[in-house]
């Protein structure tokens, strides 16, 4: 199936990357807060401090690793360069919301000191089960932008290095498939539960084709083969799992009306909440638009005119 009829605008690009970080910044401040603490006193707006002490429109890791990828496409598709801009922000602040790091997970942190050692991008990632946080999914939105004329099998591989640069097991690269698979149906213009059902489609009929660890693509059935949106809410987490973040992103877009009711759902499940509510908030930026975003909070978050220069840049490179 080729992407070659997928056209983008400056508008989807723009709701991406605002619509990701909007989403990381709210979660900021309550990161680690159990569910039951929000489901007393539920975050409704932006808000600063808490968990990180951190101003305002704080946006963490997730954000700023995002960021790395998108201007790195914008030169080009090179994973050296991805990789030398993850080491420059971990180093240095490079794409800090405040030019510095306050926020970094375990998986990522030791491929970047693995990259900084000279271990090739392709091999840096944890491949073993125990790696596979979250760390890889919450960045990969920018490179749906670049698959436009890609067969699915290139998707694939593209996608199955930009994860393996910190996150290389299949468990992590696949989900990082499904949900640049999911991004692109609605870069379509599909409705969130048509875009959902087009994907399972999709991503159905590659694995039919190709000979994956059964066992793993399994772990994946509540997505695939069943319908996500109809689980209880009990029955979604929200920790670091990247199994966790993909279902409960895909939950809290298909479950909600408007972006501002997605990202603080997504918010409000507690635990991981920044990278939750940035997964699900990439997604709903590309349904509802950049103008579907609440105005007031895109003008909060930290570097917005560099966030919307990075945007127009990304877009002049693959529009």
């Amino acid at each position: 199936m080729l992407t070659n009829h997928i056209n983008f605008s400056l508008n989807h690009v723009k709701a991406a990357l605002f619509g990701l970080a909007v989403g990381d910044a709210l979660g900021v401040p309550v990161e680690f807060k159990s569910r039951s603490e929000l489901l007393k006193c539920p975050i409704k707006d932006m808000q600063g401090f808490g968990t990180w002490n951190q101003p305002v429109g704080t946006w963490s890791d997730d954000s700023s690793l995002a960021f790395c990828l998108a201007e790195s496409l914008v030169s080009g598709y090179d994973l050296n360069d991805i990789a030398g801009k993850f080491i420059s922000w971990r180093e240095g602040g490079y794409w800090g919301a405040h030019h510095r790091v306050f926020d970094i997970g375990n998986a990522t942190n030791a491929a970047i000191l693995r990259l900084k050692s000279g271990v090739s991008p392709v091999l840096a990632g944890g491949f073993e089960e125990s790696d596979n946080g979250n760390g890889s999914l919450m960045r990969i939105l920018p490179i749906a932008f670049f698959l436009k004329g890609m067969d699915i099998s290139q998707r694939y591989q593209v996608v199955k290095e930009v994860s393996s640069v910190t996150h290389a097991h299949f468990r992590s690269v696949f989900a990082c498939f499904i949900y640049i698979e999911m991004a692109l149906q609605l870069i379509k213009g599909l409705f969130p539960k048509e875009a959902y059902i087009s994907m399972q489609v999709v991503v159905n009929d590659f694995v039919s084709e190709l000979e994956f660890n059964r066992r793993e693509v399994d772990l994946f059935n509540r997505m695939l083969q069943n319908d996500i949106s109809l689980e209880g809410v009990d029955s979604i987490y929200s920790g670091g799992y990247v199994l966790q973040t993909l279902e409960a992103s895909l939950w809290c877009l298909l479950t909600t009306e408007s972006y501002t009711s997605a990202v603080l759902k997504a918010v409000n499940l507690g635990g991981d909440t920044d990278t939750t509510a940035c997964v699900t908030g990439g997604l709903a930026g590309l349904h509802y638009g950049y103008n579907g975003l609440l105005s007031a909070w895109s003008r909060q978050i930290a570097r917005f005119g560099d966030i919307d220069r990075l945007s127009n840049q990304l877009y002049k490179k693959y529009s």
